[in-house]
């Protein structure tokens, strides 16, 4: 409770400042007025600008997520899987797309957030419980909206960027540009690779200290290094704009990555790195193209895209005859057929009609080799399967004056064979007072989440009988937005959400030695989200911005006990932390920026009784980084400096259970962008 409350006390400045800079700076009260736009009628959305994806060039999403939003990110170690869940819920709960294609696993319905350099978004938005269905369906929590816009270069451009950090880490990123009237091409390339040998306080050993006569006199926790957590990362994404200039573009993205890494030792393995290899390779290819046909107030859009992932994953270790011997070697390919249509009319200023229809074709094979069974022999196991995922939505939105707005969406899903009963969501906002933009939000959907393949033919255990996920979600909030041009602005929302979600999959262990999933819970997600946002000119040049969030999750297991020793129900879920907070603060002059990034979890359980044993729950954990760069004007060349300090206080921590985290390291970056 006392680092929550310091946590409240950190994000206050957010406001309080404004109010202290607003009045010494003697800053008249102005109103703001904008007329708001009618496709976020009723949205609860935050937006990720620019500034925010290239603040640390070498972060993942998951990084700019973990330090610029109130979802929860799950990493599982520095350079490893990282998923992200919104308001209480599971990963395989929130869609990701990319330029509107979902690409969540349809293996395990979720995305690895740690594969997705922020080097490569452009524009990034959360959306919301409800407010995802306005894009895509299955988002029971939410969707993350993720997409590439064009250079917009005039002519030949450049920029590299090399970095080193600790644990001798090198980051490459390389811009390749050209456009003119009607062409807009780029190039970018990132290329990651480090040993990842971090050390870290292994608080799941004790080792003893003896006295001369062999008693133990006391105990500490170990130091030890992450072992077995090399990786080697390449992307390229490839980009081709053509814009006719009278109202049509074409569009061609294709994105390549290469990894390969290994997967770290837990921290209660006693074993010797030497003595195995635990290693996973992925190459995926997603490519996307795209026509969109604009006229004064109606617009067409047409995409097709291809998505092919492989993953190979092997584990092998010495038998005790010094070879290596194959103990899993687990292969499956993805390929995913993608299409989408949609359509926009306006009717005047006060109607806005939408349409869409989207399909993904998924062809599965997911194989494991050399399992190893109790008759000592090896099996083979694994399904090779095929679904289609059909959606189609139309939405209605209606703003009759400046002040209010009112939305309709209905949803159809298709997954396989199995259709969804239609989804409705109804969306309404009002401006209750122009000055100060003060704005009330409300919204309400019903929505369906369909097992996974793996959830249903995974071997073993995978359950054909497994019914589909469903609830209602519904928002309230508020939002408002003061300021003067030039000057200072100062906006924030406050919002209550309440989920329910009945058939709950939850993979259990069987009397058969292995785990299966079933439907088993009702799970009741509610809570409050708070954000902020402050801007002001100190002086010339000197300008101060904070941003913060807060949020509160309870999300509670109201299903019935599995048996009479079943302590779950009434508890949180795990891995669920119902407090989070973030904080960030910029201050720029001239061509100087200095960065701070905190954000705070509260404690996670890891088991569903919520049982407080030294395994059972992960303690609540800060996290600060502070970044320092300077910008450098030459006759050839823009060159920027950039020094990082990551866990600035040296937090041992987990985020996952026996997968520690690094503590304080280093980065550092120039940036050199040639002048032509």
């Amino acid at each position: 409770m006392k680092k929550l409350m310091i946590g409240l006390i950190l994000l206050l400045p957010c406001t309080l400042m404004a109010q202290r800079l607003a009045k010494g700076l003697r800053i008249p009260e102005v109103t703001i007025y904008g007329k708001r736009p009618m496709k976020d009628i009723g949205v609860q959305k935050t937006k990720m600008d620019s500034v925010m994806l290239k603040e640390n060039i070498a972060l993942s999403m998951a990084d700019v997520l973990t330090f610029n939003s109130s979802i929860f990110v799950k990493s599982y170690g520095r350079a490893t899987l990282s998923t992200v869940a919104f308001r209480g819920t599971s990963p395989s709960h929130t869609q990701v797309t990319w330029n509107g294609m979902r690409i969540n696993n349809p293996m395990l319905g979720m995305t690895d957030f740690s594969m997705i350099p922020s080097y490569f978004i452009d524009d990034a938005s959360l959306l919301h419980g409800t407010s995802s269905v306005n894009d895509t369906g299955g988002g029971l929590g939410g969707a993350v909206k993720l997409s590439t816009q064009p250079a917009e270069a005039d002519g030949f451009g450049l920029q590299y960027i090399q970095g080193i950090g600790s644990f001798k880490t090198f980051d490459e990123f390389l811009r390749l540009t050209y456009g003119d009237n009607h062409w807009q091409t780029s190039t970018r390339i990132v290329y990651s690779s480090s040993p990842n040998d971090y050390t870290y306080r292994n608080h799941d050993k004790k080792e003893n200290i003896y006295d001369e006569e062999m008693n133990i006199v006391d105990q500490y926790y170990p130091k030890e290094k992450n072992k077995s957590g090399a990786f080697k990362d390449l992307h390229v994404l490839q980009e081709v704009y053509y814009n006719t200039r009278k109202g049509d573009r074409f569009g061609l993205n294709a994105w390549f990555i290469n990894s390969n890494r290994e997967l770290p030792m837990l921290t209660t393995d006693y074993g010797n790195e030497n003595d195995f290899e635990n290693r996973q390779r992925e190459t995926t290819f997603r490519g996307i193209l795209s026509w969109d046909h604009l006229r004064q107030n109606w617009k067409i859009a047409a995409k097709g895209g291809y998505i092919h992932t492989q993953m190979k994953y092997d584990y092998k270790r010495d038998a005790g005859n010094g070879v290596m011997t194959s103990m899993t070697r687990s292969r499956s390919k993805v390929n995913t057929i993608y299409g989408l249509a949609e359509g926009e009319y306006y009717i005047g200023r006060k109607w806005l009609f939408t349409a869409n229809a989207a399909v993904h074709q998924h062809f599965v094979e997911s194989r494991d080799k050399n399992i190893i069974r109790q008759d000592g022999n090896k099996a083979i196991v694994g399904y090779s399967k095929g679904r289609t995922e059909l959606s189609s939505s139309a939405s209605a939105k209606w703003q009759p004056n400046e002040r209010m707005g009112m939305s309709v969406v209905l949803r159809e899903e298709m997954y396989g064979e199995n259709w969804s009963p239609l989804i409705p969501a109804f969306f309404m906002d009002g401006v209750i007072s122009k000055k100060g933009n003060i704005v009330l939000k409300a919204s309400a959907s019903r929505n369906f989440r369909f097992p996974t393949l793996n959830d249903l033919f995974f071997l073993p255990g995978g359950n054909p009988n497994l019914k589909r996920e469903s609830g209602w979600t519904y928002d309230v909030g508020a939002s408002f937005a003061i300021g003067k041009e030039n000057v200072y602005s100062l906006s924030g929302s406050a919002n209550w959400f309440d989920s329910h979600v009945k058939d709950w999959i939850l993979w259990l262990p069987t009397t058969k030695g292995f785990f299966s999933p079933r439907n088993i819970k009702d799970v009741h997600a509610y809570g409050m989200e708070l954000k902020s946002d402050f801007t002001i000119a100190l002086k010339k040049d000197l300008h101060l911005t904070l941003n913060g969030t807060l949020s509160w999750t309870p999300s509670i297991n109201e299903g019935e006990p599995m048996t009479p020793a079943d302590r779950s129900v009434g508890k949180q879920l795990p891995y669920v932390p119902e407090w989070s907070s973030t904080i960030t603060g910029r201050i720029t002059w001239k061509r100087w920026s200095l960065l701070y990034k905190w954000c705070y979890y509260s404690e996670r359980f890891t088991m569903s009784s919520n049982d407080i044993s030294l395994t059972g729950k992960l303690p609540p954990y800060f996290m600060n980084n502070l970044t320092i760069e300077k910008g450098i004007s030459t006759k050839w060349a823009e060159l920027s400096l950039k020094g990082a300090i990551n866990n600035l206080f040296n937090e041992e921590y987990l985020s996952v259970l026996s997968r520690p985290m690094p503590g304080i390291n280093f980065e550092f970056f120039i940036a050199i962008t040639p002048r032509f």
